[in-house]
C-alpha cells in the first residue's frame, strides 16, 4: 500500500477513462484571483506548522474563522476533542463558511487546514513538523479565494465551504486513523435534513507542475460528478492538470464523507507516476514549503470550481 496526506493507495495501475461530455458552461465567470490564493497560503505558513495543539494551530484557526466570518453569509464552528493513534487527545475545529444556507440545494467544497506533525518522508529532523504549504496549506488557499469571490458574486445554488481539522495526524499503518476532523463532522452533523449534492476535497493542489488524475475512490462512488468536474476543467483550458486517466484510490476526507455521509464526494488531489508514493517529492518533508508552490497551478484548480459551481443552477419549482 501507499499512503498520502491520509490517504491509502490501493492500486498502481492507471487506465483511460471516458471522454469528456460537454458543459453549459456560463459566460462572464468571476475571474479566480491567483495572487490572492498565493498570499493566503503564505498566510497559513507564517504561523508556523498547524499542527492540533500548537500555539501555531491555535493562532491560524481563529485566523481562517474570522476571515469567513468577513465573507460568509453564515459560520458554523465545531469545536471537539479526538483521540489521536498516539493516545493523544487533540483538541480541533472544524470551520463552515456557508452561503446561502437558506437554500436547501447545496453543494460541499472542503480541504483540511492542520499539518503533520512529524515529517517521517524526510531523511533529516523526521520527528519535526513542517510548513505544510501545499498539504494543508494550497486547498484551503484556494477555498479563501473562493469564498471571497462568494461573497461578491452569489452563485444559484448554495455552497458550503468546510475546513477539516486533525486530517493529517495519522499513522501509515491504519489510513483510518487520519481525517479525524472529517470524521467528527460525520458523526456529530451540526445540520439538520443536510443533503447536498455533491462534495468537492481539495488535498495538494498547489504545488508546480501538479497533474490531477481521477482517483480511484471518487470514480466508484461519484463519477458523474468526476467526469463532470474534468470536463469543465478541459472546456476552460485546463486539460493538462486535470488528466483523463484514474489514479488509485485514497482513503481521504471525501472517503468519511462519502461513507458516513452518503454525500457523492470526489477529490481532486495530485498523483505522480513517477514517486514511490504516488505524490510529488516534498510529500511529508521539509521540502513542502512555499518554494513548491505555482500560481499558474492554483489558477488551473481555482478556475475549473468557479465553472463548476456557476454552471449549477437551481431545479425548477
Amino acid at each position: 500500500m501507499l499512503f498520502a496526506c491520509s490517504c491509502n493507495n490501493s492500486s498502481s495501475d492507471t487506465v483511460i477513462d471516458v471522454k469528456p461530455i460537454l458543459i453549459d458552461i456560463p459566460a462572464n465567470l468571476p475571474v479566480f484571483n491567483s495572487d490572492s490564493a498565493y498570499h493566503y497560503i503564505q498566510k497559513q505558513v507564517d504561523f508556523g506548522p498547524r499542527v492540533p495543539n500548537s500555539k501555531a494551530h491555535k493562532a491560524c484557526g481563529n485566523f481562517l474563522e474570522a476571515f469567513m466570518r468577513k465573507f460568509a453569509d453564515d459560520v458554523v464552528v465545531q469545536e471537539g476533542k479526538v483521540t489521536a493513534y498516539t493516545g493523544e487527545k487533540l483538541e480541533i475545529k472544524n470551520i463552515i463558511a456557508r452561503f446561502s444556507p437558506e437554500n436547501s440545494e447545496r453543494i460541499i467544497l472542503m480541504a483540511h487546514w492542520d499539518t503533520r506533525h512529524i515529517a517521517d518522508k524526510d531523511t533529516e529532523r523526521k520527528d519535526e513538523p513542517f510548513d505544510g504549504a501545499n498539504d494543508g496549506g494550497s486547498g484551503v488557499g484556494v477555498l479563501m479565494e473562493l469564498a471571497r469571490i462568494f461573497h461578491q458574486q452569489k452563485p444559484d445554488i448554495g455552497v458550503d465551504i468546510i475546513l477539516f481539522d486533525a486530517e493529517d495526524y495519522g499513522s501509515p499503518d491504519d489510513s483510518k486513523s487520519y481525517c479525524l476532523g472529517s470524521q467528527y463532522f460525520a458523526s456529530n452533523l451540526p445540520f439538520k435534513q443536510y443533503y447536498p449534492k455533491y462534495a468537492i476535497l481539495l488535498d495538494m493542489v498547489g504545488a508546480s507542475g501538479a497533474k490531477f488524475y481521477k482517483e480511484g475512490y471518487s470514480m466508484q462512488t461519484a463519477a458523474g460528478v468526476m467526469n463532470r468536474v474534468w470536463s469543465i476543467a478541459k472546456q476552460i483550458g485546463y486539460g493538462d492538470f486535470f488528466v483523463n486517466e484514474t489514479s488509485p484510490a485514497i482513503t481521504d476526507d471525501h472517503y468519511f464523507i462519502n461513507t458516513m455521509l452518503q454525500i457523492p464526494s470526489i477529490d481532486i488531489i495530485q498523483y505522480d507516476k513517477e514517486t514511490k508514493s504516488g505524490f510529488g517529492s516534498y510529500w511529508h518533508t521539509h521540502d513542502d514549503n512555499m518554494d513548491i508552490i505555482d500560481k499558474f497551478t492554483l489558477k488551473a484548480v481555482g478556475s475549473a470550481l468557479i465553472a463548476v459551481v456557476y454552471s449549477e443552477k437551481l431545479k425548477p419549482v
